[in-house]
């Protein structure tokens, strides 16, 4: 018998999202039944075609959606960007406007909805403004829907926009993403044309799939660790008895209360026509994981976004802290945000799955062959992309991939390509099938190839998932440094391809000929053992790849002039842009680590260090009284011996800490490697001897929740 309960959320579901798009959200149905034929059409060109926005309809536009916000409830307006913070801004403007006659009346024109100005001098923008330079302007992204957002009772209208300076110079995470978008959408059309596959294709885009690891932890406990309030993790704490050490929580049972939290989540994001799909525990106790269908990147980003202030707006209505900071807790895994990226044609078409065999093989192997060089010869700057202070903690520990870029392959494409580098073609082996050995269980079908979960950048059918992103990240700036780097690479080989084919060659003489160079050249990229394994590093060090550990050590890569000209060939950024963005990036780290470390002072000096004392003195009056009686207690004096010395030690510790940060450097660059090399080995210090304290004082003299608590408590 069906049931009623799933069948009535699948209705609600499908009546939510539409006929793809959510009910707060101004597309599908809610823009067709609002416009004019004439109207839709030409923005359809816009939103579908990638041609210039026709400025004729965007008062007919403006009106609609003003129109639709209201009748939604909506009060006011606002262009939602995503600047150089990490986060998303917005500026809310009412719909209210007066007439000539004075009267009250509600306005939303179409130079309203494409342009705006917010203030520019307070958001980074690494040198581009200063203070005093206050002119900014936000630019209507068509191409992403607007989108109503709920704050209580409020409802407020959102324009997804780009931000740019008075300089035209961009401020923001989107536009460079847009622009690294079209200029690979070009040179992969240059593909298709050459394999004579480009009829009906109008353009190329890259999608995303983005899985967003979380922890829920009880909102009262939370509130009780200033750690948790001001810097989004702990930065001390002994390890709980009980870890992720028997993996029952992966894939286990979701606890009642998180269901219903997820449920509520997943309502929010339908509603916003964000297509969530898949939900679970994931490794470590109180973590878990949402993952959405693919979507066009832009989308993809800007849903991203929505998706983390949605998670932990909701958590705080069910009595939860959402943590997705990259490593809230030392020891268990840490959180991530897997980035599935593909390429496609506007008709559908996915240009990293498999052909049959010939030239569509050919074809696609143009497509992986550009990801190995581009990965080969650019991991540099795509590590840089995901290094902040967060990731310094998560990268290379506790499930998260090695700081070292390489790619999985798996057997089957790793033979062909192989086999490619010899000169020779092969086609790919078709799918097993498995039998259980028991007649009630159906066979299963065997993918060709296995999974590498250890692989920062790993092949898996038909697409990469880039698995290095870090959990509190825009996906909009990894995803421009990597469809630039695969921009260029594409390039160069249609480039050599073509000097073949005109020197009298075939194409797939062409394809055989510089792929297989191509594989010659950047093998040793490829990696498809165990990256976890301590030998890889050794290995990796061999191959002269590059060992990044840290954000001062990362960043500087995109500072080479021939990094910044690459950006610049493509359209993506200017020089200025790029240096801007490491400026801010530079800052950004510093003053992370600078929050944190001033954090974890305040906590050893005004919890741990008295709680410590009191529990000092407790047991040297013990002590005192017992051997007045006569009674010798070796156990509790070296206790006390080794309780005294961790305070000591502690105290020196956080004198280290003071005075680092009183350092400022000569340049970013320095000072943030200042933070690197002498803060964080502090801080590390410091926490050893915090947690030796906390695995020594009696619990009722702890002042704050344990690891025991905040992973365990609820259950």
């Amino acid at each position: 018998m069906p049931d009623a309960h799933a069948d009535s959320w699948i209705r609600d579901a499908a009546s939510q999202f539409g006929d793809r798009y959510g009910i707060l959200t101004f597309a599908g149905e809610n823009v067709r039944r609002r416009l004019s034929p004439s109207a839709l059409e030409r923005l359809e060109r816009t939103t579908t075609r990638r041609e210039p926005l026709d400025p004729r309809i965007a008062d007919e536009i403006a009106t609609a959606m003003k129109d639709w916000a209201i009748e939604n409830g909506c009060t006011h307006y606002c262009h939602w960007f995503q600047p150089l913070t990490g986060s998303t801004a917005e500026k809310h403007d009412s719909f209210l406007s007066i007439d000539s006659n004075g009267q009250p009346i509600t306005e939303f024109s179409g130079n309203q909805l494409i342009q705006a100005e917010p203030d520019a001098s307070s958001f980074p923008s690494g040198g581009i403004r200063d203070t005093w330079e206050a002119r900014g302007y936000t630019a209507w992204d068509p191409t992403s829907p607007a989108f109503i957002v709920r704050n209580g009772g409020e409802r407020t209208l959102c324009i997804p926009t780009c931000f740019v300076s008075w300089t035209g110079e961009s401020l923001d995470q989107k536009t460079p993403l847009l622009r690294s978008d079209e200029a690979i959408s070009k040179q992969a059309m240059r593909v298709l044309r050459l394999f004579g596959n480009s009829d009906g294709v109008d353009h190329v885009t890259t999608t995303l799939g983005i899985e967003q690891e979380y922890f829920l932890i009880d909102e009262d406990l939370a509130a009780m660790r200033a750690d948790i309030i001001l810097c989004g993790r702990t930065i001390m704490g002994a390890d709980s008895p009980k870890g992720h050490q028997l993996d029952d929580h992966y894939f286990g049972a979701i606890p009642r209360d998180v269901q219903a939290y997820m449920a509520d989540v997943e309502a929010r994001l339908f509603e916003l026509g964000i297509p969530a799909k898949t939900r679970h525990n994931e490794v470590a106790p109180r973590q878990f994981e949402l993952a959405p269908l693919f979507e066009r990147s832009n989308l993809a980003s800007d849903h991203q976004m929505l998706t983390m202030s949605v998670l932990q707006k909701v958590a705080r209505l069910h009595g939860l802290r959402c943590l997705i900071h990259e490593k809230p807790f030392k020891g268990i895994n840490g959180t991530g945000k897997h980035n599935n990226w593909a390429i496609s044609t506007d008709t559908g078409h996915n240009l990293l799955s498999p052909g049959k065999a010939g030239q569509s093989n050919l074809q696609f192997l143009t497509f992986v062959c550009a990801v190995v060089r581009a990965l080969d010869l650019h991991a540099d700057i795509l590590r840089a992309s995901v290094a902040n202070a967060g990731n310094d903690h998560r990268l290379g520990a506790n499930e998260a991939p090695p700081a070292i870029l390489s790619i999985y392959t798996g057997e089957e494409l790793g033979r062909v390509l192989e086999n490619l580098a010899t000169g020779e073609t092969s086609d790919f082996r078709a799918d097993s099938s498995m039998d259980l050995g028991t007649a009630a269980v159906p066979k299963l079908q065997r993918h060709s190839g296995d999974r590498n979960r250890t692989s920062p950048f790993a092949f898996i059918g038909n697409r990469f998932e880039f698995r290095a992103v870090g959990g509190t990240a825009s996906v909009a700036w990894p995803n421009a440094v990597l469809n630039t780097i695969i921009t260029e690479s594409i390039d160069w080989i249609v480039t050599e391809m073509e000097k073949h084919i005109d020197g009298n060659g075939s194409v797939e003489a062409a394809a055989i000929d510089i792929l297989g160079g191509v594989m010659r050249d950047h093998h040793r990229v490829i990696f498809n053992g165990d990256n976890y394994n301590t030998e890889w590093h050794e290995e990796a060090a061999r191959r002269g790849l590059p060992i990044l550990r840290g954000t001062a050590d990362a960043l500087p890569a995109l500072r080479n002039d021939s990094v910044r000209e690459m950006f610049n060939t493509y359209g993506v950024m200017s020089p200025t842009e790029v240096d801007a963005r490491v400026d801010v990036l530079f800052e950004t780290y510093v003053h992370t680590m600078g929050i944190e470390a001033r954090t974890m002072l305040q906590m050893a000096e005004t919890m741990v260090l008295p709680a410590a004392t009191r529990y000092q003195t407790d047991l040297a009056t013990a002590i005192s009284t017992t051997e007045a009686a006569g009674v010798n207690c070796p156990a509790s004096g070296g206790r006390l011996h080794d309780l005294v010395e961790h305070v000591t030690e502690l105290e020196a510790a956080l004198t280290e800490i003071r005075t680092t940060l009183e350092y400022t450097g000569e340049s970013c660059d320095a000072h943030a490697r200042a933070v690197q090399d002498r803060l964080v080995p502090a801080m590390d210090n410091a926490r050893a001897h915090c947690d030796a304290i906390e695995s020594t004082v009696p619990a009722d003299l702890w002042p704050m929740p344990t690891y025991t608590d905040l992973l365990f408590g609820g259950e």
